[in-house]
């Protein structure tokens, strides 16, 4: 089984240096990261634990990770600090989409080998292409390059990347440009206040006239081409919504109210059940090749773990009383980064299956609860 394969990563090398990092390092400062934000130190402790090129080819320094390798990284580095995880999981797909890339022979920008080599940090700002036409960063093509102009929703790093990996559409002929450029006076951001991984220096940024030469352009597609992809990519529950799951059961494991060590002796068989679900179905999906496969049933899946870490999460509060919802408590932590998860990748197919969840409910509001009300 997928989910089999996850586990038996723990005895990779690579991938039992990546769990000491994150139980010393990250772990410890998970409430400090959230409160004052992930310290640019972290970029340097990515790079000596190879976290910042280990999707790259081995030429690259890459570590060759399996697809379940790697979704046990992510799993180990959101449950250690979702916050650092959202800086550093912005980064590493990218340094795996510039791998195959290569691997295709593509003649790949300074830039880009320097993101294969480990030697910067990119942040994404690909997701507002799912917009269009409301709201996209527009392409505009010039004389060997292009111009981009727009505004990007979500753009996690800010001031620890020192390029950006960026999705935009030419309107006219409806084509994805996607291309590496550096952060420079074309990139300006603004505070963008959230309540939930706040510590992630996500901020809401501006493009203006940002010149793209063609040596830094990674791809052009049609839009529809893009969007068939970007349905695998939001359409599973996926390995940080299970890092997150087996932070809290560890944490409910541990109080001294029985009842919350019984929630979490429930919980985790259903979690097991989910995860393992969740990673099958998306193997299925990328076996199965171009086009929709199971989606409804996958989206299924993720509503389930969404809902779930809500409840994992309200759990753990609760038992921990009035003190969980202190800054210097984890319940309250968990329970916003469960907020977030709820949220992160979604479209509106997802949207819509979160929300059809909640009417698969065991109890109607306009039915009485007492038979003697009716």
């Amino acid at each position: 089984m997928a989910a089999d394969e996850v586990d038996d990563a723990d005895q990779i090398p690579f991938v039992a240096r990546v769990a000491d990092y994150a139980g010393t390092v990250l772990r410890p400062y998970g409430l400090r990261a959230d409160r004052d934000g992930v310290p640019p130190q972290r970029v340097a402790e990515f790079a000596d634990v190879k976290l910042l090129n280990h999707l790259a080819p081995k030429e690259f320094g890459g570590a060759a990770l399996s697809r379940a390798a790697d979704r046990r990284v992510h799993e180990i580095l959101s449950g250690a600090c979702l916050n650092t995880w959202l800086v550093w999981a912005q980064h590493a797909p990218i340094v795996g989409r510039l791998a195959k890339e290569y691997a295709r022979g593509g003649d790949l920008s300074q830039r880009a080998h320097d993101a294969l080599s480990g030697r910067l940090l990119v942040g994404a700002a690909i997701s507002d292409v799912r917009r269009f036409p409301d709201h996209f960063v527009e392409a505009t093509r010039v004389e060997r390059g292009w111009r981009l102009n727009g505004t990007v929703s979500w753009f996690s790093g800010w001031g620890l990347n020192s390029a950006v990996f960026v999705a935009a559409v030419e309107p006219s002929s409806r084509t994805v440009i996607t291309s590496l450029i550096p952060i420079d006076q074309h990139i300006t951001a603004g505070v963008l206040g959230l309540s939930a991984l706040g510590g992630s220096r996500t901020q809401r940024i501006h493009l203006s006239d940002a010149p793209v030469a063609d040596a830094d352009v990674i791809s052009v597609q049609p839009l529809d081409e893009w969007r068939r992809e970007d349905v695998d990519t939001v359409s599973d529950a996926r390995p940080q919504h299970f890092g997150l799951a087996a932070r809290v059961i560890d944490e409910l494991r541990a109080e001294r109210e029985p009842i919350a060590r019984e929630i979490a002796e429930r919980w985790a068989p259903r979690i097991a059940q989910i995860r393992a679900d969740a990673y099958g179905l998306s193997d299925e999906a990328i076996a199965a090749g171009a086009g929709p496969h199971r989606t409804q049933e996958r989206l299924a899946v993720k509503a389930a773990s969404g809902e779930a870490l809500s409840t994992l999460t309200r759990a753990l509060l609760i038992a921990r009383s009035g003190h969980g919802i202190g800054f210097d408590d984890t319940a309250q932590l968990h329970a916003r980064s469960a907020l977030f998860v709820l949220v992160q990748g979604q479209n509106a197919d997802v949207r819509r299956a979160q929300l059809t969840h909640f009417l698969d409910t065991p109890h109607d509001p306009d039915t009485p609860t007492d038979p003697k009300d009716s």
